[in-house]
């Protein structure tokens, strides 16, 4: 036996490979690979356990949100049907306390993103003293989920979400909240080439017909005419063809709708242009004669990451707590054109505007300061949370209340 062996082995020295594995050198090995498995299982019943919780979440909420459709819209709708005789005697208080029930409808949707963490941080100009003056508001469109984000930001401007109307694309009329929409008046345009002349005809029927009859002060409309993912090839093939600005995060707006609300609702025009005489006016000194569209608040849209909501996000939230981004910058009417070209330049150069806004946020994370100005200033916006809780009840004690008295009338008559 060598002399450097024992009865319990070959003996090495330090530094010494040894070409043989013992028990302990076994266990070692062997303890690595049970460590990774069990890691590996771990991280596997976290990613279960989080996705369980996703998915049990958007279960219940969009349980909430039916059960509250089912409850809101069809006591909104009966509750206007109970008013007609209001109407006939006297139509602008009956459009008054129509008007409140439809922003307490939109503070409905509103909560849903709001319970889920999705929130609105507000840039650029307040628009808050406008709430009472006649504007209409051009927004960039990414997705179903602007809508949602308009309806929540404007809740807290004044009497803006009662006296408000609506531009939409057509098919937001076969949805849940589309019979609401129709009775306060709100316009679905038809999209595409062979609808487009006989739309504009209609929606100027229809501001003529219900504008003014029901009081309204601002109409919200996307000039892009689609959503951004849908129109942006669309868009750089035309700019590329015109030589016009290549747009990435916004695309080129249409022209008629906004043409039609301006030669509608404005004011006298001068030059070209829309009068400034009738937005000096106050109502004591105009009598009953509407002022007019007195400014246009241009809204800009931005989702961290530019990634936009979908109605979906609101509804199941699944998507983390999201801060959304708006900004709002204000022009009075009398600068802007109403003649077809002059139009034109002014509404591209608004939309280059938009692109360049969002070109900065995306990269900085922040809306560019105003011109003069060192630092932009943000304010988040706020909702109360005790009014939307006491709406929300109001809609289900109205939802019981009028199923109670269907209810009675059935067995009385069967």
């Amino acid at each position: 036996m060598n002399s450097e062996d024992s009865a319990y082995g070959p003996v090495h020295h330090w530094g010494q490979a040894s070409c043989h594995t013992g028990p302990l050198y076994q266990a070692v090995s062997e303890e690595g690979p049970k460590n990774g498995v069990c890691i590996s299982m771990a991280q596997l019943l976290e990613g279960a356990r989080k996705l369980g919780w996703v998915l049990l979440n958007a279960f219940l909420r969009f349980i909430f949100v039916f059960i509250n459709n089912c409850v809101a819209i069809p006591s909104y709708c009966l509750y206007c049907i109970l008013l007609q005789p209001l109407r006939i005697m006297d139509s602008r208080y009956f459009w008054h306390i129509e008007g409140i029930m439809f922003k307490w409808m939109l503070a409905m949707v509103s909560l849903w993103g709001w319970v889920a963490g999705y929130t609105v941080m507000e840039w650029g100009d307040d628009v808050r003293p406008l709430s009472e003056e006649e504007a209409m508001v051009i927004v960039n469109h990414q997705a179903t989920g602007d809508v949602c984000t308009l309806m929540m930001c404007l809740q807290d401007k004044g009497t803006v979400v009662r006296k408000m109307m609506w531009l939409m694309d057509h098919v937001f009329k076969y949805t849940n909240f589309g019979l609401v929409s129709l009775i306060h008046g709100d316009f679905f345009i038809r999209q595409g080439k062979a609808y487009r002349d006989k739309q504009l005809i209609y929606l100027k029927d229809h501001l003529d017909r219900y504008y003014r009859s029901r009081d309204r002060k601002w109409i919200v409309l996307f000039p892009e005419g689609g959503f951004l993912r849908k129109r942006r090839e669309t868009s750089q093939a035309f700019a590329k063809k015109n030589s016009l600005p290549p747009l990435t995060h916004v695309t080129l707006p249409r022209l008629g709708a906004t043409q039609v609300i301006l030669k509608t609702l404005g004011p006298q025009q001068e030059n070209g242009s829309l009068g400034k005489e009738a937005s000096t006016m106050h109502p004591s000194q105009s009598g009953s004669k509407p002022k007019g569209l007195q400014w246009v608040v241009d809204v800009t849209i931005a989702y961290p990451k530019a990634r936009p909501m979908d109605i979906q996000t609101w509804i199941f939230g699944y998507r983390p707590p999201t801060v959304t981004h708006v900004h709002y910058r204000v022009y009075p009417i009398k600068e802007v054109p109403v003649e077809t070209k002059p139009l034109t330049d002014w509404l591209y150069q608004r939309f280059v505007e938009k692109e360049d806004l969002l070109a900065h946020f995306y990269e900085t994370g922040a809306f560019p300061p105003p011109k003069g100005q060192k630092e932009a200033v943000s304010r988040a916006m706020t909702l109360d949370p005790v009014r939307l809780c006491l709406i929300q009840s109001l809609a289900f004690a109205s939802g019981y209340l009028w199923y109670s008295v269907l209810q009675y009338f059935y067995c009385c008559l069967f």
